[in-house]
């Protein structure tokens, strides 16, 4: 695997079956520790999560970009730039920073992305996939079939109380009405040769996570089931979740499966730790360190 720097931007390549892999962050925002780590205390999140004086922890947007020669592949949008000002200091965004940057910093333009896989549909995920042009908001990659499951999206268009602050319609609603929204029903499991396509619904209803895979290795992209490192115990489960014992149960799984087949785990929201492989510990599981 390569690390690179251009503009001060890292990115880092690898290579899974027929995929050139790279993978970069399009900034940076900060959450509420708190409610990122459920009824976990503080002195315990804060070892590897260390909060400001706002009590907020800092968290990246990160992407992959999976290049197959004909399809050029990216998971999930990030922030995106629509942001009033009061909001880029609720959540501490940064502005230095973007998914074109990052693209281009990997060899990318956006006119090059064919599809773009949306895990769901949270702000977080979804935020850089509609940009306002001419007055009007339109699909920022305008070459792209946009994917996301249609669970999801319908329960985005009406969320409860609880989650409706999560879900910003301008992020997804204009895909929908440009028609480059394709939806991915809950039994579908196939992206591409070597995407696997694994449908979670603790966090919320059908969030789909990828697994890249060939004979030799084995790449699973979290999404918000493991949103960093420090959320690795099974317990470390965020207050934003819907169903939380659903994601206990989930976790337990991809864990098991990540350590019996020695996955690399990829963390869309740590702010330095992109991938890991985990291991069994004394105290359920942890980082392998090799």
């Amino acid at each position: 695997m390569l690390n690179l720097a251009i503009q001060n931007i890292i990115y880092r390549v690898m290579n899974i079956g027929k995929f050139k892999i790279s993978f970069f962050e399009s900034g940076f925002f900060a959450l509420d520790g708190g409610a990122m780590f459920g009824i976990i205390p503080q002195n315990l999140w804060r070892r590897t999560n260390p909060p400001d004086q706002q009590n907020r922890i800092k968290l990246a947007t990160r992407h992959l970009l999976l290049d197959s020669g004909s399809r050029k592949i990216l998971v999930d949008t990030g922030m995106g730039d629509k942001w009033d000002e009061k909001s880029r200091g609720i959540y501490d965004l940064s502005s230095d920073e973007s998914i074109k940057n990052g693209l281009e910093a990997a060899g990318y333009l956006i006119s090059d992305i064919t599809d773009v896989f949306l895990t769901h549909l949270h702000f977080d995920h979804t935020g850089g996939s509609t940009k306002i042009e001419n007055g009007k908001l339109v699909p920022v990659f305008q070459n792209a079939k946009y994917h996301v499951g249609r669970k999801n999206f319908e329960w985005a268009l009406n969320p409860s109380d609880r989650d409706k602050g999560s879900y910003i319609k301008e992020n997804f609603f204009p895909l929908y009405e440009a028609g480059v929204l394709n939806f991915i029903d809950e039994d579908v499991t196939e992206f591409d040769d070597g995407i696997e396509i694994v449908n979670l619904n603790g966090h919320t209803f059908n969030q789909n996570a990828v697994k890249i895979y060939d004979s030799s290795n084995t790449l699973f992209y979290c999404g918000d089931l493991i949103p960093t490192s420090g959320h690795i115990p099974v317990p470390y489960v965020m207050g934003y979740d819907l169903q939380p014992l659903e994601t206990v149960k989930e976790k337990k799984i991809i864990l098991s499966q990540a350590v019996e087949q020695d996955w690399m785990l990829f963390f869309e929201h740590d702010p330095s730790i992109p991938l890991v492989k985990v291991q069994h510990s004394s105290k359920g599981y942890s980082i392998k360190h090799d």
